[in-house]
């Protein structure tokens, strides 16, 4: 087990303050487990490369963002990697570069993965299920979610992860086909299943969320590291 003084190196890392020791080994655990109902692919072709994906996302014109988007936002990181990690949505900052994950929350991210290893440099794919910045940051649109996410799964299919991190509740329950809170899917290495293939699936707070609530990033401390254990990173 990480020693007191590593984790309070990480948790440095993450801006988190105190140190918090993981529950006792005896403590009863939660189910290990939980299938997803994922069907959201059956609109483009069984098989796309990354590279057709994009193209295909940079015309895209299903739904209304498209009137507002100064680009689309496609990924980030390295293709193929063994983590994915797939948010909500792009923000103004993404929408003006055209990646995921370049503003507060994005350095956030970056500070929780180097927390445990991991980076969008060297293992990490990263993704949003909306690939267009919704006008005056707000919410996704169901209608949005449901048009946009087909792209999401053919992703995750094309790019083949180990692992998913999935932040934020659009996320969870498009990808976990759940309508439950984050906090009630925490703790649990859910499965996303495509073609038949089980993918191990972590879930946490979204980066954004936890800068308003800084008192929350020691429950997703304890979700990097459920992440972590997988030992896919």
């Amino acid at each position: 087990m990480t020693s007191t003084r590593n984790k309070a190196d990480l948790f440095n890392a993450m801006g988190i303050g105190p140190v918090w020791e993981l529950r006792s080994q005896d403590e009863p655990s939660k189910p290990d487990a939980m299938a997803s109902g994922v069907g959201l692919d059956e609109m483009l072709p069984a098989s796309l490369s990354l590279e057709s994906l994009q193209e295909m996302v940079a015309v895209c014109k299903k739904c209304g963002l498209c009137e507002t988007r100064k680009q689309t936002v496609f990924a980030d990181g390295i293709p193929h990697a063994p983590l994915m990690v797939v948010g909500e949505g792009p923000g103004v900052d993404e929408d003006a570069t055209g990646r995921p994950f370049v503003g507060k929350s994005g350095q956030l991210l970056d500070r929780m993965l180097k927390a445990v290893g991991a980076s969008r440099t060297n293992n990490t794919y990263i993704a949003n299920v909306v690939k267009c910045h919704p006008p005056g940051n707000r919410n996704p649109e169901q209608a949005e979610i449901e048009q946009c996410s087909p792209y999401l799964v053919q992703q995750i299919k094309a790019s083949g992860p180990k692992v998913l991190l999935l932040v934020g509740r659009f996320a969870i329950q498009t990808l976990l086909n759940t309508k439950k809170p984050v906090g009630e899917l925490r703790g649990v290495v859910h499965q996303v299943t495509l073609d038949g293939r089980d993918i191990p699936a972590v879930v946490t707070y979204h980066p954004a969320y936890l800068l308003r609530r800084p008192e929350e990033k020691s429950k997703a401390w304890d979700d990097l590291l459920l992440l972590k254990q997988q030992g896919l990173i």
